[in-house]
């Protein structure tokens, strides 16, 4: 019987390694897996590779895993927004390697990713300091810069509802990097509201089917 639950989040991130690569999802602090985040911070796993839109703000989530040094390297869109204190002390420490990548291909190279591909063209940040160094071409008169498929060891996420075959459902805004998070992680936890009974998600509303999702921890507010 497939059963992905989990009883507790230590239990959760039992796994996760010093030197891994883990995927974190959300945006801002919506769809951030951050009790995931708050035990793994509180663990003794350092020279984590992280792989985020943002780096967190105040005492929470991302933040907690730069406030205890476990971060070496990030890969981030927007990792200097207000309240990223302790992102800004790590890095002026020369205590993390910052990779800047665009939002969209971001994504693009997530879902990339996920399905397996080598990589894609694209025409953002061509010609400039973002894509030095890598391979670019010029098509139809247009340049663009080839950007590699982005996969991971692990991916947090965090969903409003699963079912124990661990088959994932967002809410609202909270759908936006956890999916393809999901996708591109040879090992996924799920952080979710709610487990409910096998059938209680229909079909349709099915947002990561569980064959990308390894254990799933019930986290109610």
């Amino acid at each position: 019987m497939i059963d992905k639950q989990t009883s507790t989040l230590e239990q959760a991130v039992a796994a996760i390694t010093p030197g891994s690569t883990i995927l974190v999802g959300g945006f801002g602090d919506i769809g951030v897996p951050l009790r995931l985040l708050e035990v793994l911070a509180a663990q003794d796993t350092n020279d984590l590779t992280v792989v985020s839109n943002n780096a967190g703000t105040g005492e929470l989530g991302l933040s907690l895993l730069f406030k205890h040094g476990r971060v070496s390297r990030l890969i981030a869109s927007f990792p200097s927004q207000a309240g990223a204190d302790y992102f800004f002390k790590a890095y002026d420490a020369g205590q993390v390697e910052v990779e800047l990548v665009p939002q969209g291909t971001l994504a693009e190279r997530l879902r990339a990713g996920g399905a397996g591909l080598a990589g894609f063209f694209t025409p953002t940040g061509y010609g400039t300091e973002l894509t030095a160094g890598k391979e670019t071409r010029v098509i139809d008169g247009k340049g663009y810069v080839f950007e590699r498929g982005l996969t991971a060891d692990f991916a947090l996420v965090k969903a409003a509802t699963a079912d124990r075959y661990g088959n994932l459902r967002y809410r609202l805004a909270s759908r936006n990097f956890n999916p393809l998070m999901a996708m591109a992680a040879r090992h996924t936890i799920a952080e979710v509201g709610a487990i409910v009974p096998l059938g209680s998600i229909g079909p349709d509303d099915v947002h990561t089917p569980g064959v990308y999702v390894n254990q799933i921890v019930e986290c109610r507010a």
